[in-house]
């Protein structure tokens, strides 16, 4: 993938992210401003530093030390969700902002999973015992000390921060999938997983518009710069290539991909070299 992001090379913006992903402790807020300035063309290094700062403003509002992770919660509540007017609505789930942190920052508007982005990052500014909540099919933020789930507060950033019952979480999760709420779905999320849900989600859109393949193979180039990433990004990404016109690119990574299942299931592997063969066909 070649071009300029904003000042960036694109290979730039990768290697910052592969490394900010690869490091100790990962950064959250850095590694989704960094997926937004693979999105945005006007973003760079001043886009990073303001969503950083934007956050830090953010969190300087937040009352000091309200106390414990229910008045953390509705502290949140009324900053993020009542004065700032931070929710989502059905609508966002058609717009790749929705999805991109600098600009959920600007809009106030975002999917639940980039809203509790906003909640925790702006609330473990503030000193907040808080985390995010990957219930399936909605994201949601906790409050609490992570290993005491006895004492966790749920709020549901997309719905302007309302504070979750465990009824209300249920609801959730069932809605979304069919199947009851169990207790390993209360867990912290890590980083890496929270990216790499946002990363799904952008793939999944651009999936439903093929005139945006761009948009695909970005979110799958980072994907792949991921630490322990599902091996078929490969072969999503040698697709997209071979669709937009670089055929011998998009081979080599379809016969990557086959070289890496091959061991386990032979027939996916042949069917994917075939694949390869064709894509350098299109060339005569």
């Amino acid at each position: 993938m070649a071009g300029v992001v904003s000042g960036f090379e694109w290979a730039q913006v990768r290697e910052r992210f592969a490394a900010e992903a690869r490091s100790e402790r990962p950064d959250l807020a850095l590694l989704c401003l960094l997926v937004g300035a693979a999105a945005d063309p006007a973003a760079g290094e001043d886009g990073l530093d303001a969503g950083q700062i934007e956050l830090d403003r953010l969190a300087g509002q937040v009352p000091y030390r309200p106390g414990g992770p229910a008045a953390w919660a509705e502290a949140l509540r009324e900053l993020l969700g009542e004065r700032c007017g931070f929710r989502g609505s059905a609508a966002d789930y058609d717009r790749l902002d929705s999805s991109l942190l600098d600009r959920v920052l600007v809009r106030r508007r975002g999917l639940p999973i980039l809203l509790s982005v906003v909640w925790v990052e702006v609330a473990r500014r503030a000193g907040a015992p808080v985390y995010g909540v990957a219930l399936p099919g909605h994201f949601v933020a906790g409050f609490g000390p992570p290993e005491d789930l006895g004492r966790q507060v749920l709020v549901d950033p997309f719905d302007g921060g309302r504070l979750l019952t465990g009824e209300d979480a249920g609801l959730l999760v069932t809605g979304a999938t069919g199947a009851p709420l169990e207790p390993s779905m209360l867990t912290p999320a890590e980083p890496l997983d929270v990216v790499m849900r946002i990363l799904n989600n952008i793939r999944s859109w651009a999936a439903a518009r093929p005139e945006r393949s761009d948009v695909a193979l970005w979110a799958v180039e980072l994907a792949l710069a991921v630490p322990s990433h599902p091996a078929r990004l490969r072969y999503e990404r040698g697709q997209l290539l071979v669709r937009r016109g670089d055929f011998l690119g998009g081979a080599a990574e379809l016969e990557e991909y086959a070289g890496l299942v091959e061991v386990v299931d032979e027939g996916t592997a042949e069917r994917v070299r075939g694949e390869a063969f064709a894509a350098r066909a299109l060339l005569n």
